[in-house]
């Protein structure tokens, strides 16, 4: 028998230590790379392109004061009465807290307004229009505080009897 020694090599190992090392140093990068541009693509990425929704408006507070009757001014000799019926409009509670520690200021501004006033004047829808931005300028006068304002939006006409 023979034996061939054709082609024989002697196995060398290979030099896998710092080959490894690199590779997987590398890998490793990469995928820390690409978690970290995932993540702020994530954070960073989430633009609204949507309009913006309003914060929801409060309902508004409706605050009604007693019914008032009073004697208006007169040219003619008669007398006339006035009797009526105010709700004030009111953005919240906070508010109406404010008025009603003020209320007898209040009436009484109310009241001396309403009786300086003609009946030929509360006959016109433009002359209630002007009565009611008269006592809605009067009441949030005499019932602001610095520390409680007191934003009357409307004076609404419950009543209104001019005899």
């Amino acid at each position: 028998m023979a034996t061939t020694t054709a082609n024989q090599q002697p196995i060398v190992p290979a030099k896998s230590g710092k080959l490894k090392r690199i590779l997987i140093i590398a890998i490793g990068a990469i995928v820390l790379l690409g978690a970290g541009a995932g993540g702020a693509y994530f954070l960073l990425g989430k633009t609204n392109h949507g309009p913006a929704k309003p914060a929801p408006v409060p309902p508004p507070v409706f605050f009604p004061l007693d019914s008032l009757t009073v004697n208006l001014q007169a040219d003619d000799g008669i007398m006339h009465y006035l009797r009526v019926g105010l709700t004030l409009k009111l953005k919240d509670a906070k508010g109406q807290a404010a008025l009603t520690e003020r209320m007898p200021e209040i009436r009484s501004r109310v009241l001396l307004i309403l009786s300086a006033k003609h009946p030929e004047e509360l006959a016109t829808i433009d002359g209630k229009r002007k009565l009611a931005t008269e006592l809605r300028s009067a009441v949030e006068t005499i019932g602001s505080t610095p520390e409680q304002p007191a934003h009357v939006d409307d004076v609404l006409f419950t009543e209104f009897v001019v005899q």
